[in-house]
């Protein structure tokens, strides 16, 4: 499992500062949320935790089992959704699928027409998805994240764009997938996207 370090971190983009001096451990195989008003920065730290941007000041150390990960090899092991991630529109579900699973494996072996199943996508398999709705992209990015065997998976908003039926079904694949992994979700409070959770960090 994967544990994360941030070590006296700020972000600025041009002469603002994001925040500042910020330090947090992520303990491996530990539940947490990130919680702020808008622009607080919870998406932007989620991001530095991914590796896709850098700090302005301090540093971020990744561990995977007692090894340090390098910052250009934590997207081997990182899962992550949010509603700016756009999927390859082009593609149908078992494409995208089948695209993920070149360099990231499913868990407990995972079969297409299992993922699609849990997916709740089974009548729009065919469809490209360029067609889908928003909640229905956000259904399709959310199952390759949970249904991923990622040591880390990081969740934005988990819940924007999805239904009340939608949010239901994100809670029951949270709970059954989520386990022995390192999650972190960004959310403006809404415990619907962490249910649970013991660690809370508010920015």
């Amino acid at each position: 499992m994967i544990q994360v370090n941030i070590n006296d971190c700020g972000k600025k983009f041009r002469q603002k500062w994001v925040f500042k001096k910020l330090s947090y451990s992520f303990e491996a195989g530990e539940k947490y949320a990130i919680t702020g008003k808008n622009g607080s920065g919870k998406s932007t730290l989620l991001k530095m935790i991914a590796a896709y941007i850098t700090p302005s000041s301090g540093n971020i150390e990744w561990g995977l089992n007692g090894q340090t990960v390098a910052p250009e090899n934590v997207f081997r092991h990182i899962a992550m959704a949010a509603p700016y991630i756009e999927p390859i529109e082009e593609f149908t579900l078992p494409e995208l699928i089948q695209f993920q699973k070149k360099f990231k494996p499913f868990q407990h072996a995972l079969s297409e027409d299992d993922i699609i199943n849990l997916s709740g996508l089974e009548d729009n398999r065919n469809k490209a998805v360029k067609f889908f709705s928003s909640g229905m992209k956000q259904r399709a990015l959310l199952s390759l994240a949970l249904l991923s065997s990622s040591p880390l998976l990081l969740l934005d908003e988990p819940c924007a764009n999805l239904d009340a039926d939608a949010r239901k079904w994100y809670a029951k694949l949270l709970d059954k997938y989520g386990s022995d992994r390192t999650i972190v979700i960004a959310s403006n409070h809404n415990r619907e996207e962490y249910p649970g959770f013991e660690h809370i960090i508010t920015l």
